[in-house]
């Protein structure tokens, strides 16, 4: 499926993140994914998007946000989750990076937010209007980037179950603050996690289907 795999420690500032990179044959874009909410590089529904971005030509680059000690951190006090600030320079300083790292070739980028990573991938987004092409948010928290919303210029894609009510409102709320080419997609009887059957390849077929759209620029198989 990837022409290239690897896994690769990236220096950022002061601290070195852990990322796995593949890298499909004529790769037309690649995706860095933001994980929040204590979940790293591993998170088995995040792999399996990107397994599906990998199959329909995307490379993709899971990178944990917080070093190992800041995870354990994390694990006792779930502060460091919700510094978006933080989580933000992390997400800019790695798509920053990603289009000089030989093995992606200046492909263009998008970005992929769960849960807290969103508001960090948004925030991210509105300091590069050039650099990353577009955001697509999985059962995400927009809502914590706050003032940046009015600055995202990149077109933005909400993805949402239909029975996570409470954050299905504060993407609504967020809609509301954006004036980017936003658009909510809600998956039917899914709850927060997307373990129903069926819901989680409802999220992989919208992301692929938007970054193919707006990374690749072509039509969605």
């Amino acid at each position: 499926m990837s022409e290239v795999e690897l896994s690769v420690r990236i220096p950022i500032g002061e601290v070195v993140l852990n990322a796995d990179v593949a890298v499909p044959g004529q790769a037309r874009g690649a995706v860095l994914f933001a994980h929040g909410s204590g979940s790293g590089r591993h998170s088995p529904r995040n792999r399996y998007v990107a397994g599906e971005l990998q199959r329909a030509g995307l490379a993709t680059v899971l990178a944990d946000l917080l070093t190992e000690d800041e995870e354990r951190i994390d694990a006792v006090t779930g502060h460091l989750r919700f510094d978006i600030g933080l989580l933000a320079d992390r997400v800019g300083a790695l798509a920053d990076r990603l289009p000089g790292e030989e093995a992606l070739g200046g492909l263009p980028v998008g970005l992929f937010g769960a849960s807290t990573g969103a508001a960090a991938a948004l925030v991210a987004a509105a300091r590069r209007p050039g650099g990353v092409k577009t955001v697509v948010s999985r059962g995400g928290r927009p809502d914590l980037a706050g003032g940046a919303l009015r600055a995202v210029r990149q077109p933005t894609l909400l993805i949402v179950g239909e029975r996570d009510s409470i954050v299905l409102d504060l993407n609504r709320e967020a809609m509301r603050e954006m004036t980017a080419p936003v658009r909510l997609e809600i998956v039917p009887g899914a709850t927060h996690l997307f373990e129903e059957p069926g819901a989680l390849e409802t999220v992989a077929r919208l992301a692929r289907d938007w970054f193919l759209h707006h990374l690749a620029g072509g039509a969605a198989p």
